[in-house]
């Protein structure tokens, strides 16, 4: 027969098993773990109950066992306040704007000594005006979008030509699967590009999501659509990490880049599709160690470097890696643009592992790049492109000429590099390739066709 003290512990080994592993069982936060905040209120109400993940579980060291007692240990969730929009005024109605109310939550999150969520909710949509996230904040800070956030219909001047702009934040990230909408028709209708007797030079069109002088930045899962002009702008920011983003808009939406990277070092851009009415991605100047992966492009204008040294400026482009791109119906295919009189350089620029569908212009470098009504005066200076390298490129030109290197004749190309190209022709005839002023022009692997 079994001993009392035996049986009794036992049940004291069996009850602590299934305290620590019976399944399912709920987690309770404590108020000092992951909490909401009301505007009304600074009193903190815990956020309710979170099943723990079976799969997480870990088995316990049996040497904690001593006597038939089983010790648990259960680590402590990591503080964090959520700053829901919500609770701040904001209305999901359709014509009242949230703007204040999404300045309020971002005051109180920033300003927060704990870490913080900026809650946007989702199956609402907010229409908000104008509005600077700025910081630096005090802890760590991440926004989480789940809802929509939505621009007036409605034209405005302003000089800073943004609609959510995002300055001087660090060790910050922008998340959660909702939508961006720019709301941009009534922007397209009054371009230059669509209404032909407005001057291009007075154009206020803003761009809908801006980061400014931001370093460690994620921005990842997220819908940007319909923005104004450019949808997403990186200026003057360090170590950034954009991914499984969905950009989109028209294909005659006018200057609508999907992405746009000025001024801007160790850039990631991965796992993301955009179709818009201008470049799928442009890169100009002041950018360095810009790595594009993994992209499905148009339409669209492609994935473009420049357009650099407009108005006689001085441009800088280096350490640029585009790898893993589809483009499909697009005007362009990978291209580097450039103004005459500019001066500079576009350097060691590699451009793999891509497939071209329907594409115009698949492979294009040129430096007479001229976006005016009238011809350009020829220049003597220009930007130097230099160390460029074609490899693993395949599909098919939807124009005649598939390879074309238009290089100054005073400033020539230096240094490019084919590898394993071949382009066709889409439907009927042979595609060609037209190459001048070029200094290093190499072909390599088993196949580069067309050829110079």
């Amino acid at each position: 027969m079994i001993s009392k003290a035996f049986s009794f512990t036992l049940l004291i080994v069996l009850v602590s098993f299934s305290s620590c592993f019976g399944y399912p069982i709920k987690f309770q936060p404590s108020s000092k773990n992951c909490h909401y905040i009301d505007s009304e209120s600074p009193n903190v109400v815990p956020q309710p109950s979170l099943p723990i993940n079976r799969h997480k579980v870990k088995f316990p060291n049996f040497n904690q066992f001593n006597h038939g007692v089983v010790r648990c240990a259960r680590r402590r969730p990591r503080q964090v306040i959520i700053f829901n929009v919500v609770h701040f005024g904001a209305k999901a109605d359709g014509k009242t704007d949230a703007s204040e109310a999404f300045r309020n939550a971002w005051d109180r999150a920033c300003k927060s000594s704990r870490r913080s969520i900026f809650l946007v909710p989702r199956h609402k949509t907010y229409h908000i005006r104008q509005i600077n996230f700025t910081g630096p904040c005090k802890s760590i800070m991440k926004m989480e979008i789940k809802g929509t956030i939505k621009a007036f219909s409605e034209l405005y001047n302003d000089t800073k030509r943004f609609w959510i702009n995002f300055h001087n934040l660090s060790n910050f990230e922008v998340r959660g699967g909702g939508i961006i909408d720019g709301n941009g028709e009534i922007w397209w209708n009054n371009s230059c590009k669509i209404k032909k007797t407005q001057p291009c030079e007075n154009e206020q069109a803003p761009a809908a999501m801006t980061f400014d002088n931001c370093m460690n930045l994620k921005v990842t899962n997220l819908q940007i659509q319909n923005s104004q002009q450019m949808h997403l702008v990186f200026q003057e920011c360090v170590d950034v990490k954009a991914s499984y983003l969905k950009v989109t808009a028209p294909g005659k939406s006018p200057n609508t880049d999907g992405i746009h990277v000025t001024r801007t070092r160790n850039i990631d851009i991965t796992m993301s599709e955009i179709k818009t009415g201008d470049d799928c991605i442009s890169i100009v100047n002041g950018s360095k160690a810009i790595r594009v992966m993994d992209i499905e492009c148009g339409p669209g204008h492609g994935i473009s470097i420049g357009s650099l040294g407009e108005n006689q400026s001085e441009s800088r482009v280096s350490d640029v890696l585009v790898n893993g791109a589809r483009l499909s119906g697009t005007t362009n295919g990978v291209r580097i643009k450039s103004w005459q009189g500019g001066s500079g350089y576009a350097r060691n620029i590699i451009f793999q592992n891509i497939q071209m569908q329907n594409v115009s212009n698949p492979i294009i470098i040129d430096q007479y790049y001229c976006d005016k009504d009238e011809s350009c005066h020829k220049q003597k200076s220009a930007v130097q492109v230099m160390n460029v390298v074609y490899k693993n490129i395949r599909g098919t030109s939807a124009s005649e000429v598939a390879i074309k290197f238009n290089c100054s004749d005073t400033v020539p190309c230096r240094a490019l590099i084919l590898e394993n190209v071949y382009l066709s022709r889409q439907g009927k005839g042979e595609a060609e390739a037209k190459c001048s002023n070029i200094i290093g022009l190499y072909n390599f692997g088993r196949f580069v066709s067309p050829s110079c």
